[in-house]
């Protein structure tokens, strides 16, 4: 079984439909912060972790409800739509970023059960509280929780430009900087990911433990 990882443009990602055995979590970012800025609200973030107050929290959970939509009309009939504060995705909340929390390893039997039945669960990465939670970071905690072989981060986010890099290796560029934006999210739970035990690949590069 696999987990992959896709931001929230929709668009060229009808071949998921055809996977088996595999769990699709995506983002919504760009769409969120449009979504706040029709509101009136400032996006933040910190350490590419959105910072989310109770009216953040509302939007937050609309638009990524609304990109899980779209994109289980995109895969197609197999899809089964799934918002992870209502499946038990479990997580620690950081008060300082507000209605946030950091995903930890979790089995949500909904979709277990979606896999038994042939179905191709897409989640939307919130987790119980409600909580916002980054979506590299959940998929990474479902990899590891559901026991993935595999855990693929699709994305166009430039950052990572080598086949392999060790964890290890990984950790002392991050606490160094020398990553930025929203490679940072996806290269922590990569690690996260490849330690827990799931090989773990951004695009072209291998993140091993």
């Amino acid at each position: 079984m696999i987990v992959v990882k896709v931001g929230g443009a929709v668009a060229g990602l009808a071949h998921l439909g055809e996977l088996d055995d595999a769990v699709v979590v995506h983002g919504g970012g760009p769409q969120i912060t449009a979504a706040m800025e029709r509101a009136g609200l400032a996006a933040a973030f910190v350490r590419g972790r959105r910072v989310t107050d109770g009216a953040a929290l509302v939007i937050v959970r609309e638009t990524l409800l609304e990109v899980n939509r779209d994109l289980c009309a995109v895969i197609g009939p197999r899809a089964v739509g799934l918002a992870g504060d209502a499946i038990g995705l479990e997580a620690i909340r950081v008060p300082e970023l507000g209605h946030v929390g950091t995903p930890v390893p979790s089995r949500p039997r909904a979709i277990r059960d979606a896999l038994e039945a042939g179905l191709v669960p897409v989640v939307a990465p919130l987790a119980a509280g409600p909580l916002n939670v980054n979506a590299d970071e959940a998929a990474a905690a479902l990899a590891i929780g559901l026991g993935a072989e595999r855990i693929v981060f699709h994305t166009d986010v430039p950052g990572v430009v080598m086949p392999r890099i060790g964890a290890d290796e990984a950790d002392r560029l991050l606490g160094e900087d020398l990553f930025e934006g929203g490679i940072v999210p996806k290269l922590r739970a990569a690690v996260d990911a490849a330690r827990g035990g799931v090989r773990a690949e951004i695009g072209m590069t291998e993140v091993v433990a």
